[in-house]
Formats: C-alpha cells, sequence, structure tokens
C-alpha cells in the first residue's frame, strides 16, 4: 500500500535517528521505502547520498545529491554535501562550485564554509583556506573539526606555532580527537619538543589503538629520548597493525642497531625493502648494520645502491666511507669523508670562513694556516699530530680549539698560536677542518704520523700534580675512564658501568679516575666504594686531565677522548671497544696505528652492553695481572 505524506515524514525522522546512530542498513532501508513511494522526494534523495558518501560510495552520492538539488535547487546543505563527495572523487574545482552555491544561499552556513576550506587547501591556495576556516570559526568557534583543519594548513606553512595552537584548540574542544593529537604530536616533533610529542602521540593511540602512523611516530619521538624499548613496543605495535609499513620496518632497524643487535637490524631493513625496493634511507641504513655485524663489503654495496637510488644522498656517502675506512681503505674513505659538510649543509653551528679550503692541492710555505675543531674533542686530539708535519712544509699553523684544548694545543711542536672558537681570527692563508687533514696530508694506513708523544704537559700543571699526589706508594697507579658524553650516537654500547669495573679495583693497586662527570647510578657506587681516587674538582681542562695522566703508569678507557689523550701524551692506554668499533680502530687487531702505546681490547660479538662487556674484562684482568707481575 502507498505511503502517505506522514507516513512518509515519520519515516524520514525514522531514518535520520537511525542514520545519526550510525545503523546505516537500517538507515537506507527506510531511505528506500520513502522513495519508492516518492522518487522524486529531495529530502530522501539527499540524505541517502549523504549515507552513500560515508560508505565511500562517493560517485553514487553525487548521483542522487543531483536528483535533490533538481527536486530542490535552493538545498544549501545538499550543495554542500555534494561538493564533499566531488572532493573525496578528487575534483577540487566542481567542489568549490558547490560550496560557493551552498554559501550564496545561505552566507552564515559555517558548515560550507568549513567545506570550502578543505577544498581550496586542496587546490593548493592555504591563503583561500586559511580565510575560509576563519570566516567558519567566527560563525561557530567550538567547530574542533576547523581548528583542526585550519592547524593542517599552518602546518603544511611550517608555521608550527601556529599549528600547535589550533590543534590545542581542537583537542580542548574535542578531547576524545584522535587525528588532532596526532596531528599536534607530529608539530610538536617538528619544532624539536620529543617529551611533549609523546604525550601527543600516547593519546591519540589510546584513543584510538588501530592507528598504525601514531604507533610509529610515537616509536620515534621515544627513540629520541633515549626509551629504545618503549620504542621497539611502538614500531612493532604499528607493524601487527600494518605488516606492509616499510617506515615501521625501517625505524625498529634503527631502535636495534642502537641497541647493539645488528643481525635483527639487518633482517628490519630487509623487510623495509623487501616492500619499497627503491627505498634509499633503508639501503644506507642496512648498510650501517651490516658494518655494525663486521660484513663490510656488504655495507658498501648497500650504501652503493643507497646512492644509485639518490645520488645527492650525503649521508650515504659518510657512512659509505666509515665502512671504507674500518677496511683500512684510507684511499676510497677519506674523500667520501668529506661528504659530513653536505650533510651539515648550512646548519648555524658550521662555522664559515672566508679564506679558501686547504685539501693539500696548494703549497704551504710561507702561509698561515688556520686548523679549527670540529666533531669531538677526541677528534681534535688525534689530529693534532699533523702540526709538526704542517710545519715542516713551511706553514705558519694557528690552532682553533675549543678552550678545554688550547693549553694543552699550544704544546704540540710547530704551533704558532691557539684561539678559541668565538674570538677574533688571526690573519691566516687557508683553513683546513682538522677531520678533512687525513685527506689532505695523503695519510694511508702505512704513513699514518704516529710519534708520541706530540703533546706534552704544560710545567705549571706537572708542578701541581706533583703536590697533589706526591711520591710514589710503591703501587702503580691506573687511571680509569669509563664513560663518555651521553650524547654520542653511540654511548649506549661504548661505555661500560662502573659497577662492572668493580672487581678491577681488587687488584694492587691505586686507582685514580680520569671522568669529570658521573651518571647517577655510577656516583652511587663510587660513592659506596671508596677504592678509586676522585679528581673531578681538580679537572677544569684538559691539560689538568694530562697531568694527572702523566703521573699515572696505565690508563684504561673507553672510546672517548681520555684515551686519545693518553695516547697523544705517549702513556701505556688499554681501550675498551665495543663489537663495532669506530672506523679509526679498524678490524681484528690489538694494536692502533694511530697510537703505539696502546692496546685494544675488543667485545667477541655485539649484545646487551652488561653482557657483551665481560669476555672484555675477563680479558682485561688476566692482562692486568701480568701487567703488575712486570
Amino acid at each position: 500500500m502507498a505511503m502517505s505524506p506522514l507516513e512518509a515524514r515519520n519515516a524520514l525522522q525514522a531514518a535520520l535517528a537511525q542514520h545519526q546512530a550510525g545503523r546505516l542498513a537500517e538507515a537506507e532501508a527506510l531511505y528506500r521505502r520513502i522513495l519508492a513511494g516518492y522518487p522524486r522526494h529531495p529530502d530522501a534523495l539527499h540524505f541517502l547520498g549523504l549515507l552513500a558518501h560515508q560508505r565511500g560510495q562517493h560517485a553514487d552520492a553525487v548521483a542522487l545529491m543531483d536528483q535533490a538539488l533538481h527536486e530542490a535547487p535552493g538545498h544549501a546543505a545538499c550543495h554542500s554535501n555534494r561538493g564533499n563527495a566531488l572532493l573525496a572523487l578528487g575534483r577540487p574545482d566542481e567542489a568549490v562550485a558547490s560550496f560557493h552555491q551552498a554559501l550564496a544561499l545561505d552566507r552564515n552556513f559555517a558548515e560550507a564554509h568549513l567545506n570550502l576550506g578543505n577544498a581550496l587547501q586542496q587546490q593548493g591556495l592555504p591563503d583561500e583556506a586559511i580565510a575560509s576556516y576563519r570566516r567558519a570559526l567566527r560563525l561557530k568557534p567550538q567547530s574542533a573539526e576547523t581548528h583542526y583543519n585550519l592547524g593542517r594548513v599552518y602546518e603544511a606553512q611550517g608555521k608550527t606555532a601556529d599549528a600547535s595552537r589550533s590543534y590545542r584548540r581542537a583537542v580542548t574542544l574535542r578531547p576524545d580527537y584522535a587525528e588532532a593529537h596526532f596531528n599536534l604530536g607530529n608539530v610538536l616533533q617538528a619544532a624539536g619538543q620529543p617529551q611533549e610529542a609523546v604525550a601527543s602521540y600516547q593519546r591519540a593511540v589510546t584513543l584510538k589503538p588501530d592507528h598504525a602512523e601514531a604507533h610509529n611516530n610515537l616509536g620515534a619521538q621515544l627513540e629520541i629520548t633515549g626509551r629504545l624499548d618503549e620504542a621497539a613496543a611502538s614500531y612493532r605495535r604499528a607493524l601487527a597493525l600494518r605488516p606492509d609499513f616499510p617506515e615501521a620496518h625501517n625505524n625498529l632497524g634503527n631502535v636495534l642497531l642502537a641497541a647493539g643487535r645488528p643481525d635483527e637490524a639487518i633482517a628490519s631493513y630487509q623487510a623495509a625493502i623487501a616492500r619499497r625496493p627503491d627505498y634509499a634511507e633503508a639501503h644506507n641504513n642496512l648498510g650501517n648494520a651490516l658494518q655494525a655485524a663486521g660484513r663490510l663489503d656488504e655495507a658498501v654495496r648497500s650504501h652503493d645502491r643507497a646512492l644509485g637510488l639518490r645520488p645527492d644522498f650525503p649521508d650515504a656517502r659518510w657512512n659509505k666511507s666509515f665502512a671504507l675506512l674500518l677496511q683500512g681503505d684510507f684511499a676510497a674513505g677519506w674523500p667520501l669523508f668529506e661528504a659530513r659538510w653536505e650533510l651539515l649543509g648550512n646548519h648555524p653551528d658550521v662555522p664559515v670562513f672566508d679564506r679558501p679550503l686547504w685539501l693539500g692541492d696548494a703549497p704551504l710555505a710561507g702561509r698561515t694556516l688556520l686548523v679549527h675543531h670540529e666533531q669531538g674533542l677526541g677528534d681534535t686530539l688525534q689530529m693534532l699530530r699533523y702540526v709538526p708535519l704542517l710545519a715542516a712544509r713551511g706553514a705558519r699553523v694557528v690552532l682553533q680549539v675549543p678552550a678545554a684544548l688550547a693549553a694543552l694545543a699550544a704544546t704540540v711542536p710547530g704551533v704558532d698560536a691557539v684561539v678559541a672558537p668565538g674570538t677574533p681570527l688571526p690573519p691566516h692563508d687557508l683553513h683546513c677542518p682538522c677531520m678533512s687533514l687525513p685527506l689532505a696530508c695523503g695519510t694511508t694506513l702505512s704513513t699514518i704520523p704516529a710519534e708520541v708523544p706530540y703533546l706534552s704537559v704544560p710545567e705549571v700543571v706537572r708542578a701541581a700534580w706533583q703536590a697533589r699526589l706526591g711520591d710514589r706508594s710503591g703501587q702503580p697507579r691506573i687511571g680509569l675512564a669509563w664513560s663518555g658524553s651521553t650524547a654520542h650516537r653511540n654511548d649506549r654500547q661504548r661505555s661500560v658501568a662502573l659497577r662492572d669495573l668493580l672487581p678491577l679495583l681488587a687488584t694492587p693497586a691505586e686507582f685514580h679516575s680520569l671522568q669529570k662527570e658521573y651518571r647517577p647510578d655510577d656516583q652511587e657506587q663510587f660513592a659506596a666504594d671508596g677504592r678509586l681516587r676522585d679528581w673531578s674538582a681538580a679537572l677544569d681542562d684538559f691539560a689538568d686531565t694530562a697531568g694527572l695522566i702523566g703521573r699515572l703508569d696505565l690508563v684504561i678507557a673507553v672510546d672517548t677522548a681520555v684515551a686519545h689523550l693518553a695516547g697523544a701524551l705517549g702513556k701505556p692506554v688499554w681501550l675498551l671497544l665495543p663489537a663495532a668499533p669506530d672506523y679509526r680502530w679498524l678490524l681484528g687487531r690489538t694494536d692502533s696505528p694511530w697510537y703505539p702505546t696502546m692496546r685494544l681490547f675488543r667485545q667477541p660479538a655485539p649484545g646487551n652492553p652488561g653482557d657483551a662487556w665481560q669476555p672484555v674484562l675477563h680479558e682485561l684482568s688476566a692482562a692486568l695481572a701480568t701487567f703488575l707481575h712486570h
């Protein structure tokens, strides 16, 4: 029996209630029942079109709304919803026309201003989109969705502060707005606020546990804050949701590599590449993991594949240099090592010099060469060995080094002047970064300048340490340096916990700490043990550390500046190395061509730092017993 007009009205109200409750099948049945009796019913056509749009059937939605507008051309909401369906079909120009039609009918239609902003944003017209969103907010200031979309435009423009304000307003108005929390996390990440980004991503995944991108981005920020286990768990949750997520496979590989698990990292990078063969970053990272696993030829090939995909990829060139240098291939490695300057680009911390760069291609006789510090203090200590060679070529050598190295650098034979960064430079003809000196001097494995000592302790410092330490007690004096800066990219693998070294202190010897700073756990161990003398208050600069080392018989250190200092002073130094060492220590040898008085103790295999160091410490204990009997 045909539906009466009253029954049609009631059916429409019932359909809308079902629709708003998310019961789309029930709503559709009611809309179609109305249309069976009234095929030109504009509201039933409009809402059935809206339902089709919500289901992703955008072409059907446009067709149904066209029928509705044929019957009721003044229906502003239908014009606006038709625009949304057109936008979903990738037809933004037509969508804009629909939104303008809606607004011509109702200038105070906030939803149409919002939708027009979305279309203008998709057209690549951000300023016009912002104007539309602002008009929408003047009409409806409590619209979380409008604040969110305004934030998206600001974010795309790189206006992180404006984007952050918009997203914060959105989540204040609607605390359960998962996408706004996610995007706020992205903005905070871009602004270099990892702790705040973690909180936003955590809120996003709490509200939407199946948000794979949020789990992945949360992992990246946890990784930055050093929470590697939690980061790995976040990446794994992302991959459980999206096994074909190459970025999450790559990021998981980064965490596994940082944790000293290169074999697992290799598998993760290979999974990323299997899903995206042209993923240059994953090929580069795979090369790093293969290097950490000691598979250097394969590492070089991976970096080459990355460069084949992205010839302008300085990270891959620089990382390839590490693999080559670690093999002792200095001729190929040092030129690629210069890629670090491309990597740094126009970073504000990179000094700019107005004199020509010297890389060995110009005579030095009668010219002033400025050699300047870069990277770590240990790097500069290692490269000061080149000053006598430069002076022998006729150069007047000026060193620019951090204040902590200045007094010590002044003792290098052949140095003419030492200046600190930030102070006026004396006149000079050429400049050379200290880590470019091996390239400039054509250094090969067999021509490393290794005459030690090339540093000496200033006399006033020597006298001060004589007064502090007094005459020998008869026992050998041994210095310990077991940890470096936590900012070092491989600190988790290179540093040792003081508690792991405590068995060494049972040796009949005087033990002296060469640490300037102590980590909280180490400080507790230090205070509780009492067998290790603390000189941190007396170590104002590296000349002071050199003075203390000068009074010792042996230095035992991890890969920090202290090891370089002891080697440069010509003191016996035992260096503890992780399984994946820094490039300068090469592979498979117990000596160093850089420092004749150095002995290397290597981890046999990577692993959890506490466990991986145990074989090294056993070897060290045996060597120390032999040392004390000679």
